[in-house]
């Protein structure tokens, strides 16, 4: 790969308790303006086979990739953008695990005071959040409607996908950029600006929920399409 080569393509990797589909606002700006665009249809079962599912995307892709990660994305990308054609990666409100972290470890101690995601007991292996707290803790700020459907279409999250650890950090060694949903009552704002800082992401905040890659593509788009010709300059 020519790192002298500005990207132009970009994968985008869902989280927890949704599919690819929710992307299709950041997906349809990126087009528009010219960007080969993916979407990787991860299982969520297990860490492991998200990354492995992901990579199989950015390797049927030619020239750099941007590789974007939404919530448990940003780990599944953490691991996943190690691979050589990954020229940078972009969070979304997402979580940035280092060595030997998993999305289990980042949320065994919320600070006191922060809001506490309604994840129900797990049932078989699998986790859902509570139906009825979806949209205030989720998605606050797209339709009553679109929040509605969003809680009653849950993907089931692998309790193995929490729990699945970061073999390298790819941000260690990839430019990363991050966008901090200030509104965000799945993952508290400040544990977003520390695990940006931690890997020297370049950041912008903006006022928005945990659906913020859904509510406000426009937002999400100029990052990704930011950090595109910011990863040739590296």
């Amino acid at each position: 790969m020519d790192a002298s080569l500005a990207a132009r393509t970009v994968v985008l990797v869902h989280g927890g308790f949704v599919d690819g589909s929710g992307w299709q606002g950041v997906y349809s700006l990126l087009k528009k303006d010219g960007f080969t665009v993916s979407v990787v249809q991860n299982p969520t079962l297990s860490l492991e086979g998200d990354v492995a599912t992901t990579r199989h995307v950015i390797d049927a892709q030619s020239g750099p990739v941007i590789l974007v990660g939404h919530s448990y994305g940003g780990a599944v990308i953490t691991e996943a953008g190690n691979d050589p054609n990954v020229a940078g990666l972009v969070y979304i409100a997402a979580f940035a695990p280092d060595k030997g972290e998993s999305v289990n470890t980042l949320i065994a101690d919320p600070p006191p005071g922060a809001p506490v995601p309604p994840i129900l007991p797990p049932q078989d292996g699998f986790l859902f959040l509570d139906r009825a707290k979806f949209p205030a803790s989720f998605a606050a700020d797209v339709s009553a409607e679109q929040a509605a459907f969003m809680a009653d279409s849950q993907v089931p999250w692998g309790v193995e996908a929490l729990s699945g650890t970061i073999s390298e950090p790819a941000w260690r060694i990839k430019p990363s950029w991050y966008l901090i949903a200030t509104e965000d009552r799945m993952i508290p704002p400040p544990a977003q600006r520390s695990m940006s800082a931690r890997a020297g992401s370049t950041v912008v905040e903006v006022a928005g929920s945990h659906a913020i890659y859904l509510s406000q593509p426009a937002a999400v788009a100029a990052l990704i399409e930011k950090a595109a010709s910011g990863s040739a300059a590296r």
